[in-house]
Order: C-alpha cells, then sequence, then structure tokens
C-alpha cells in the first residue's frame, strides 16, 4: 500500500490549519511532521504545541519524525498532543527497544529511522515491534540507497502486518513503488 504524507514542513504557518485541510481534501493519508532540535540535526524547527494544532486541523494520522537527541524525553509530549506515529533515530537511542516500547505505551505507532551509516541489523532486536509501525531510509530529497534498501530485505520478510517502509524525498521512487 502506498501513502502520501506531505511534510508541514513546507506550509505557511500562517494558515497552517488550512494547509493542512488543503492537503487533506487533495487525498493525502498522513500528515508528516519533521521535528528538529538543531543539534542531531542542523535545522531548528517545531515542538509539541504545533503537533496540538494540528490534531485539531485533521484526524489524518500525525507522522512525527524525531530529529532530535534523547528522544526518550520527549515522546510523552508528543504523544499527548497527538502524534500517531512517532519515529526516532537509531543513532539517538541507546536503547532503541526501550524507547520503541515507551512509544507503543504512549499508544503511538512505533518507527525508526535509519540514516546511511548504521548498519541495518541495528534493526534486527526491535523489527518485531515495528510490525505496526514505520522504517524511515534515508532524509527528503535524496536519493534512495540500493544498498540500504538491500540490506533491509536481508532482514527477511516480515508478515504483512501493517509496517511501513517509508522513502522520505521525491527522488529515486520507481524502484521501490
Amino acid at each position: 500500500m502506498k501513502y502520501i504524507a506531505p511534510s508541514i514542513l513546507s506550509a505557511d504557518f500562517t494558515k497552517l490549519g488550512k494547509e493542512i485541510q488543503a492537503v487533506e481534501a487533495a487525498g493525502a493519508d498522513w500528515i508528516h511532521v519533521d521535528v528538529m532540535d538543531g543539534r542531531f540535526v542542523p535545522n531548528l524547527t517545531m515542538g509539541p504545541f504545533i503537533v496540538a494544532h494540528c490534531r485539531r486541523a485533521t484526524d489524518l494520522p500525525l507522522d512525527v519524525h524525531l530529529m532530535v537527541e534523547r528522544p526518550e524525553s520527549l515522546l510523552e509530549s508528543f504523544a499527548k498532543a497527538g502524534a500517531s506515529h512517532l519515529t526516532v533515530h537509531v543513532e539517538t537511542c541507546p536503547h532503541l527497544h526501550r524507547s520503541v516500547q515507551l512509544i507503543r505505551d504512549e499508544g503511538a505507532r512505533a518507527g525508526v529511522a535509519l540514516n546511511p551509516a548504521p548498519p541495518v541489523s541495528t534493526l534486527e532486536h526491535v523489527l518485531a515491534d515495528l510490525l505496526d509501525g514505520v522504517v524511515h531510509l534515508r532524509d527528503g530529497g535524496r536519493r534512495l540507497l540500493g544498498d540500504l534498501l538491500h540490506g533491509v530485505g536481508a532482514l527477511g520478510d516480515p508478515p504483512d502486518l501493517g509496517t511501513h517502509l517509508v522513502h522520505r524525498g521525491g527522488r529515486g521512487l520507481h524502484g521501490l513503488l
């Protein structure tokens, strides 16, 4: 199944609710929220307050991607703000299994983002917990790395229980979709 999840990062924040409603009317399946702390990634974006406003504007799932250091300290706040999916990075979670479990305990779907540097094998011990979650590959606007996709395939074929393999960005999708 394919999902369209436009990011609010490109929205006009002076009319965020209207922009969310416009992409929902155009057929969006999820709303994607990029949260950046200015440390793990150079940009600084938004927090739970914005997610709460997004939740008031739509009933679509809110897919919140935490590109932050120490995401476990923010999971409860984002879940309470209305995040449907919470995605953390392998590199920022020394206890990845515990972070995934915290997300699920908050009632959200757990996701793990995998950049090119960490080996795909870092997902092996949490794969079963992601059967209702999201695996993000790479970052927006860049080419999907064939080796990375091959590595995910090497983990085996998980049962079709709702895991979503996500490539962020608009290029290099022809072999994935």
